[in-house]
């Protein structure tokens, strides 16, 4: 690698994100869901209300980061377009025609408790630029809904959605909700959303974490088991960074160490089997290992990248020598590999560098800005100001 952490991100906030923006928006409102190999938009698809809300929180972060009004402004398009998706009182459908009106698939007028998620992640985060009561009033009922419509009364586990399907629970809704809550105080400062956090974390790790490897579950069973053969031991490890990261933040805001033994335990984990040791993405984190640590998924999605950068800047705030190092690789690493020989971006990779996913899927760069802003704060690259 020919380029420094400071050069990629100078040129990710002062060139890629507004060529970026310029192209992802659609002039019927919104954002389009992905842009393909070349840059282009599917003009026949319809929009995802995860794609929007994701982009809302996108756009509002990147405000608050850099101050540029090129980003409020954008902002506040996602937020009229997300209020758009709403089907009843807190309530929001997961997917409406490009023009926004509701589809005919019955699947996209459910309701899932993942996308419920990232609605309250864009919001508390849009609410603190521009403060309203209308925002106050829409977080709220987005989180009545999620704990009287999503949430199961017996168990406190979120549904995936309001179908009434008996499936099994996934730890990711837990995942985003639990980051949304302490999005939510750090914008907020109200110890309500850390008395949500704390809530949500308990009972992620009591039913998601696996003790005897100290790892985090993908799914369960409608009555709570792991899946059965491979399925329950596959392990995604970028969802182990995440977890980790959002403990260590719940433990900084709420100067608690509770959450401290399960990172840990994450962080050994991923640290141990996570990582590609040698060969063209060597730095990275695989997609997928098993519980025992062997590779089960030897290719490389981009997102999970990213979540690395987070929690080795975490790691890096806190002392430890090497990782600091390790994310600025993965950082260039990220840059070189998924951004540069393609228009914008891609998906996923083979270990021989072939894509296997060619779409740059527009909710990721939730992903990407986060772990812009976290190697900033880490102090191992700096962000440009307009």
């Amino acid at each position: 690698m020919t380029k420094d952490a400071q050069y990629w991100s100078n040129w990710f906030w002062d060139t890629f994100f507004a060529d970026w923006l310029s192209v992802v928006q659609d002039d019927q409102g919104g954002v389009f869901d992905f842009l393909d190999l070349d840059g282009a938009s599917d003009l026949s698809s319809g929009k995802t209300v995860l794609a929007q809300a994701r982009s809302l929180f996108t756009f509002a972060h990147a405000a608050l980061a850099t101050g540029n009004p090129v980003f409020i402004d954008a902002a506040r398009k996602q937020a009229d377009i997300v209020r758009s998706f709403e089907k009843s009182k807190g309530l929001y459908r997961a997917k409406m025609t490009r023009d926004g009106q509701p589809s005919d698939a019955p699947e996209d007028s459910f309701a899932r408790s993942y996308d419920q998620t990232f609605i309250i992640l864009g919001f508390v985060t849009w609410n603190k630029i521009v403060p309203s009561a209308e925002n106050a009033v829409l977080i709220e009922d987005c989180w009545a809904a999620l704990q009287s419509d999503l949430t199961d009364p017996a168990t406190g586990l979120l549904r995936n959605d309001d179908s009434g399907a008996d499936t099994g629970p996934a730890q990711n809704p837990h995942m985003h909700l639990y980051e949304a809550c302490l999005q939510g105080f750090q914008m907020t400062q109200d110890a309500v959303w850390l008395s949500r956090a704390a809530g949500l974390r308990e009972i992620g790790l009591k039913h998601f974490m696996d003790e005897d490897s100290g790892t985090i579950a993908e799914f369960l069973t409608p009555d709570l088991k792991p899946l059965q053969g491979a399925n329950g031991q596959r392990r995604e490890v970028g969802h182990q960074c995440e977890w980790a990261w959002l403990l260590l933040e719940e433990a900084e805001l709420a100067q608690i160490d509770a959450p401290k033994t399960a990172a840990a335990r994450l962080i050994a984990f991923t640290n141990q089997h996570g990582f590609a040791r040698n060969g063209l993405f060597s730095g990275a984190v695989y997609d997928a290992v098993s519980a025992q640590g062997a590779v089960v998924e030897n290719s490389f999605l981009m997102w999970p990248q990213t979540e690395a950068i987070k929690i080795l800047s975490s790691r890096h705030r806190a002392g430890d020598p090497a990782a600091g190092e390790q994310a600025q690789h993965l950082m260039c690493l990220m840059f070189e590999r998924w951004f540069t020989e393609y228009r914008f971006f891609i998906n996923q990779l083979d270990a021989n560098g072939t894509v296997i996913w060619g779409e740059g899927l527009t909710r990721l760069m939730y992903h990407i800005v986060i772990a812009m802003t976290e190697g900033a704060k880490a102090g191992l690259w700096e962000i440009p100001q307009t």
